[in-house]
């Protein structure tokens, strides 16, 4: 690795904790139930959600609490398909675009409310401006305050003693939106706006051109979608044109909470690569900060909210371990040219210090290095954001991008949902150590016994079934093996990296998979619900049996679960038990891939 990718690297980390350490006491404070900023606010919100119907002190056991976030996600996701479907009739559509076909309409509205943000359509091109903002917009901030409540419930199960309740998840919704999402979401986007990222309601922009440009674009039937051919291609045609189109809209208000809550939906197809969205390195690395934020300040908040900041300290700890490492090998291999090269009788060497190391598929403004370490930190966190294209990355560092969200996306994660994930893998740890030492294992006072292992073994295995079930209906299907561009371990990855991306609720793609088609719209859009939900119930079954359990003191035999020992422990059990189900898959893609594009010097 470079010196310039060494100092990024470090630069990051250091900004990174030090806006965490007082993230994470304000989060903590602001999720504790009399966090409020003044009475006056409470007395609003109380009285703002008794008219809703909502009573602030009712307390629901944790069947009841799952219940009432999969209904909410529901109808968002109902609404969401209807104001896609609708949005030719509907105002905010200067461009006049058509209603978005019934199968991206249901994928794009399971990916909002998912957190995943899985994107199979160009934005500028498809969604009018009030989807944009009242479809996708809102999702982003529902969908990352759903993250936050399921963690506050868990955190509760360990902080309760014989409890039957979790809180109310209404207001656990309303505050998290309120108090934590919008605030600094205003803020951000403020800053996006005076640093020249777009925010308008202008129609786009016509520029005239100095000189006639051919070019192709894809064909389209008499209700405005794109012609398709027998693989699911898009129909090219040829046309001429003496001006451009500018895209506009309300684009910081959206990258805002887009990076803030994990999301990554961009307005533009180009996402975070667009000038508009991601105009400088200076946003691109607060867009960086911003994608990592509340994950990691959560882990600090958990510390004091269970009344040991040691342990918030520690979770912090092994993601930060496995995130260095893993970012080390990404930006090495992008800062590395092409093996191609020296089969040409070039220096590698040389070449990839004169010519910056890869560069396909990256943006100049951002180079090698920069365009590594976020397509490491979005796929460690379910964001999905990308400033490059990840199918252009060399395959080691499309192998980290695979492996950050295959273990689970527990390193740092998406807000809310990396912690309670971690959680999930630091009761398995204390399990294997009591078994090792042959006592019954405890986690933060709270005995683990069998219905807890249960939970845990279900919120750990429920997403490599859905990525790897997914992959082999799509590799052993005609209407699967139809979107590959690439045939051969690269096509393999691509596949892969789709399903592995929805079930992990991520929503990046490597690309070169067409997957804008029904086939894969419907089975994308089932493997993201259940990727997120068939993790937050047992989390919540979790967390309810917790709550009902006696909190009791820690004694002699008690293994700590704050020091070094417990950090490498929980390390060692993300990697074997996050990775172990993926390893034959991904050697059939990306170490393929790597060995056979070095064989080349």
């Amino acid at each position: 690795m470079s010196s310039h990718g060494v100092m990024l690297l470090l630069v990051y980390l250091t900004a990174l904790l030090l806006l965490a350490a007082p993230t994470g006491a304000w989060l903590a404070r602001t999720l504790e139930p009399a966090g409020a900023p003044s009475r006056a606010l409470t007395a609003i919100e109380r009285t703002l959600l008794r008219l809703c119907g909502v009573e602030a002190d009712e307390e629901f056991a944790w069947p009841r609490y799952a219940v009432a976030l999969i209904v909410f996600n529901l109808l968002g996701a109902a609404l969401v398909y209807a104001l896609q479907r609708l949005q030719g009739m509907l105002p905010l559509n200067p461009q006049a675009f058509a209603a978005v076909s019934p199968d991206s309409s249901l994928n794009t509205a399971l990916a909002f409310v998912t957190n995943t943000d899985w994107q199979g359509y160009s934005g500028e091109s498809t969604m009018s401006t009030l989807t944009q903002m009242l479809a996708l917009g809102v999702q982003n901030f529902l969908s990352a305050a759903t993250g936050l409540a399921v963690m506050l419930a868990l955190i509760r199960g360990f902080r309760r003693s014989e409890a039957a309740g979790l809180g109310n998840p209404w207001v656990d919704l309303w505050r998290i939106t309120v108090r934590i999402l919008l605030p600094l979401s205003l803020v951000f986007a403020l800053v996006l706006c005076g640093c020249g990222v777009v925010q308008t309601f202008r129609p786009n922009a016509q520029v005239q051109l100095l000189e006639t440009l051919p070019f192709q674009q894809p064909a389209v039937d008499a209700q405005g979608q794109p012609v398709l051919d027998a693989k699911g291609v898009p129909v090219m045609k040829d046309v001429t044109t003496q001006t451009q189109t500018v895209p506009l809209g309300p684009v910081a208000s959206q990258e805002a909470i887009k990076m803030l809550g994990t999301n990554g939906g961009g307005y533009f197809n180009a996402n975070s690569a667009h000038p508009f969205e991601n105009p400088t390195p200076l946003t691109d690395f607060m867009q960086m900060l911003s994608i990592f934020l509340l994950p990691a300040a959560a882990c600090l908040a958990f510390g004091r909210l269970v009344g040991d900041p040691r342990q918030g300290r520690a979770l912090l700890a092994v993601m930060t371990l496995i995130f260095v490492t893993m970012a080390a090998v990404a930006i090495h291999s992008e800062e590395t040219a092409h093996p191609a090269l020296a089969a040409m009788g070039v220096d590698v060497t040389a070449s990839a210090t004169q010519a910056g190391g890869n560069l396909e598929g990256k943006e100049l403004r951002f180079g090698a290095a920069h365009s590594a370490l976020f397509a490491t930190i979005t796929t460690a966190a379910s964001c999905g954001a990308v400033n490059a294209m990840h199918d252009a990355l060399l395959p080691l560092g499309g192998l980290v991008t695979l492996v950050m969200m295959q273990l689970g996306e527990v390193v740092f994660g998406g807000v809310g949902s990396g912690l309670y994930g971690m959680l999930v893998f630091a009761v398995t740890t204390v399990f294997i150590a009591g078994l090792m030492i042959g006592r019954t294992p405890e986690y933060l006072g709270k005995k683990i016994t069998a219905f807890e292992m249960k939970m845990v073994s279900l919120a750990i295995l429920a997403t490599p079934v859905l990525v790897l079930l997914g992959t082999a209906v799509a590799v052993s299907t005609d209407a699967g093996r139809a979107g590959i561009a690439n045939p051969g371990a690269h096509g393999f990855s691509e596949m892969l990296y789709a399903f592995t991306s929805a079930g992990n609720n991520n929503g990046s793609a490597f690309g070169g998979l067409s997957t804008n088609t029904p086939f894969y719209n419907l089975l994308l859009g089932v493997t993201m619900w259940f990727g997120r939900f068939a993790v937050i119930v047992p989390v919540l079954a979790l967390a309810g049996a917790l709550a009902a359990r006696r909190r009791s003191a820690a004694h002699v035999g008690t293994l700590p679960t704050h020091g070094v020992l417990f950090i490498l422990l929980l390390t060692g059990t993300v990697v074997l038990v996050g990775l172990l189900n993926y390893v034959p898959a991904l050697a059939l893609g990306p170490v393929i891939e790597h060995l056979q594009l070095w064989r080349l010097q």
